[in-house]
């Protein structure tokens, strides 16, 4: 458990970094605006909401998230873990568990992302219903799934991470040119959302416990990296949610619109559709 003497350090740290940001809204409303604050009460004791809800989210992640992420990365990757001898070199392969635990870890986090969900509501209000928000969490959890899989796999085999890095904004930019106009700058800002307070922490202290673990690998240089993973991945599978969408549309519109021609019809006095002129078929019950 925290100390109170740690709980008031970490305390006095949060407000001096929050107070900036007060400092800035205070400013503005008056001297800029010159309005008054609207119901002040509320606007103080939010903040006094916020500021503990910070310390608390702080303290937990020194506590709770940074030393569970890392000792899973460690137990995952341990030599006897993987079958391996201290100090024997182990394939990629071995190392199947880790990459399992960090899709799911990404998955999870992500579709429990406050920022995102947040997201997701406000773009399905604004589509009127075009956009589903089950849709959209799912599409950028998968990305971020398999980004810090991925990005696992390169902790593990030491590849440089600007291969990556490059490979994937190219397919972005070409994914930019077919994807829907609607989709594309959502897509581009899920790729921030997911880089929020409940992924951060464990994705990074999963990457710092792999380098850790991983036989070879610099913490500085190696454990650093899964968030830009989390971040490019959801993009692409964004807007390749969206591209899946609109060619099952066309498809769905493609097989309507050839039932359609392919049904038999009749002209009748006002109607254009296809179909032959029948004598005697004019009147229905007329005899002929």
């Amino acid at each position: 458990m925290p100390s109170f003497a740690e709980f008031i350090d970490v305390f006095l740290a949060t407000t001096r970094d929050v107070l900036p940001i007060v400092t800035i809204l205070v400013f503005f409303q008056f001297a800029i605006l010159r309005q008054p604050l609207p119901n002040p009460r509320k606007l103080i004791a939010g903040f006094g909401f916020v500021l503990l809800g910070l310390v608390l989210f702080l303290i937990g992640l020194e506590q709770a998230l940074f030393p569970i992420g890392r000792l899973m990365a460690s137990q995952f990757s341990d030599p006897a873990f993987v079958g391996a001898a201290p100090g024997e070199a182990v394939d990629w392969t071995s190392y199947y568990w880790v990459y399992a635990f960090a899709f799911c870890v990404g998955f999870a986090t992500t579709v429990a992302e406050p920022s995102l969900i947040a997201v997701a509501i406000k773009a399905t209000e604004l589509s009127n219903g075009a956009i589903g928000s089950w849709g959209l969490r799912i599409a950028v959890a998968l990305g971020v799934a398999i980004g810090i899989a991925l990005g696992c796999y390169r902790i593990v085999t030491g590849i440089p991470i600007h291969y990556f890095i490059i490979s994937g904004y190219v397919v972005v930019v070409v994914q930019t040119v077919f994807a829907p106009r609607m989709i594309v700058p959502l897509a581009y800002d899920s790729g921030g959302v997911t880089t929020s307070t409940v992924t951060v922490p464990l994705v990074a202290a999963l990457g710092f416990g792999l380098a850790e673990s991983v036989p070879g690998r610099s913490t500085l240089i190696d454990g650093f990296g899964l968030i830009a993973f989390a971040s490019l991945f959801p993009i692409m599978s964004v807007m390749a949610y969206a591209q899946l969408a609109e060619w099952q549309a066309k498809r769905a519109r493609a097989r309507r619109a050839a039932a359609q021609k392919n049904t038999p019809g009749k002209n009748t006095p006002g109607n254009d559709g296809p179909g032959e002129d029948v004598p005697g078929d004019d009147v229905p019950g007329e005899a002929t």
